[in-house]
């Protein structure tokens, strides 16, 4: 306890700190908690789960007094991250008794007027905490710290005039902190107009590398599901995250493993509050072991004992990748990451692997029970349907989905069953290296959504992909970046 009083604490917060049994600060709280005490603007680049939330309520906690309106705002990208910091803040104010609102979209905005004319601190969403200051129910005059956690999320958002607005209606003379896991232009450009002076710290990693197992598995776009199931199955481990990169794919996996009974949830931005609220407590809980989920809807969560995360969708870049597998491996944990790739996944997987630190091992495909899907994400046609067929017009009846992700779904009308066992390398279904092949794929699966922009229109992805092929592209992982002889083709 005395490495915290050491950093300026004050009391009231080390009480709570005992409490709850943090032994010692992490990196970023001793690199940022001695400047922010000195009342400096800061700038911190810690991923989370780095204990970043402590840095700023030690110094909110010290200067807020009750009853003097609000003092204190914290922009948040997400709800469920305003959620988590509200909660934070709360536990650790126990002992000075603050009061501690937490602000955002999907749920009824009364409740939240009312608490807003007694409390002393705003933990919200750009997107509600504009539509509270046009009501003109919420007042900055008096705010002396303003937050912007996950800074670089928010932005990716779409969220920088939002947060220009709100910073706008803030006092200058007040304490501004920014945290974000990276630094991007747009980041210094926000920083350089609002803040001043500010003092920059950086903490490394809070994942343990040499406890992270990174494997990716290149199979036929028909079985990607298949061996996810598999692997839910036949691996160890404690709770699962399973990553998709749109709403659809995400509503997709998690109602097919359950059918599979893979005790598994889905999260996504397309849900009520109230439902997200529900998921991530009973996966917090442990009551669920597998959620599913975009990157938007768990950005930011600080979800403890994740042993495995699956890739299902490659993300587009290296730092989403970092962004995901920085939820296992954590406090000395072991954990391991899984890439499932299809040929729709390989333009993103070749961007995650131009960063050299990144040490992704090929992993050899195991026999594999094809599985046929039972649910299938056809809003445009009327919703889910099971065994019985499809409704709605678009779909006629014995037509095939060709030769992708599609074919797990089997004909429509047809009954489900199990299928045969893919063995990797056995004649036309099994496994070929991904540079010696070209397959036709069906729609199913693809990223047809974006979590916040539309992608390709739906109503022409069946006829446009059953034409199309891609040709494959060999990734060399030792190295940085494919090799100069690959080539990646693309035809309609």
């Amino acid at each position: 306890m005395e490495k915290f009083r050491k950093l300026g604490i004050i009391e009231p917060v080390l009480k709570s700190i005992q409490e709850q049994k943090f032994e010692e600060p992490t990196e970023i709280q001793e690199k940022s908690i001695p400047l922010i005490m000195e009342g400096k603007d800061v700038i911190a680049g810690a991923a989370t789960g780095s204990g970043k939330t402590l840095a700023f309520a030690s110094v909110i906690i010290k200067t807020v007094e009750r009853g003097n309106g609000i003092q204190a705002l914290v922009l948040t990208p997400t709800r469920e991250l305003a959620e988590q910091v509200s909660v934070t803040l709360q536990g650790f104010s126990k002992h000075k008794h603050l009061g501690i609102t937490s602000v955002y979209g999907g749920v009824s905005i009364t409740p939240q007027i009312q608490k807003l004319r007694i409390t002393d601190v705003v933990v919200g969403t750009p997107g509600r905490i504009l539509d509270h200051i046009n009501r003109r129910t919420i007042d900055f005059e008096n705010v002396k710290i303003l937050v912007l956690d996950e800074a670089d999320r928010m932005l990716d958002m779409g969220f920088k005039d939002d947060v220009e607005r709100i910073i706008d209606q803030c006092p200058r003379n007040r304490q501004t902190l920014l945290f974000s896991a990276t630094i991007s232009r747009d980041i210094s450009a926000l920083a350089q107009r609002y803040m001043h002076n500010p003092s920059e710290v950086f903490a490394e990693a809070y994942v343990d590398p040499s406890k992270m197992k990174q494997v990716y598995y290149d199979v036929e776009d028909n079985m990607k599901f298949s061996l996810l199931v598999h692997f839910l199955k036949h691996e160890h481990s404690g709770l699962v995250m399973v990553f998709c990169n749109t709403q659809r794919n995400t509503d997709f996996v998690a109602n097919n493993l359950k059918e599979k009974g893979i005790n598994a949830l889905a999260i996504h931005g397309g849900y009520s509050q109230d439902k997200r609220s529900r998921t991530m407590q009973m996966f917090h809980s442990q009551d669920i072991s597998v959620l599913v989920c975009t990157d938007v809807a768990a950005r930011g969560l600080d979800i403890k004992g994740v042993s495995h995360i699956y890739n299902y969708d490659i993300p587009k870049d290296d730092n989403g990748y970092i962004h995901r597998i920085g939820r296992t491996a954590r406090a000395g944990k072991e954990g391991k990451v899984i890439n499932i790739l299809g040929s729709r996944d390989y333009e993103n997987f070749q961007n995650v692997i131009r960063n050299s630190e990144l040490n992704i091992e090929k992993g050899e495909v195991p026999e594999v029970e094809r599985i046929f899907i039972r649910f299938r994400d056809n809003r445009s046609r009327g919703g889910f349907r099971s065994s019985g067929g499809f409704r709605g017009g678009g779909m006629r009846r014995g037509r095939s989905f060709g030769r992708g992700e599609g074919r797990e779904h089997g004909r429509p009308g047809s009954s489900y069953r199990s299928g045969p066992s893919y063995r990797p390398g056995s004649g036309d279904s099994g496994h070929r290296p991904f540079y010696q092949r070209r397959e036709r794929y069906g729609t199913a699966g693809r990223d047809e959504r974006s979590e916040g922009r539309g992608g390709r229109r739906e109503g022409r992805s069946d006829q446009r992909t059953s034409e199309g092929r891609y040709g494959r592209k060999r990734f060399d992982t030792g190295s940085r970046g494919a090799s100069s002889s690959s080539r990646f083709r693309r035809r309609y």
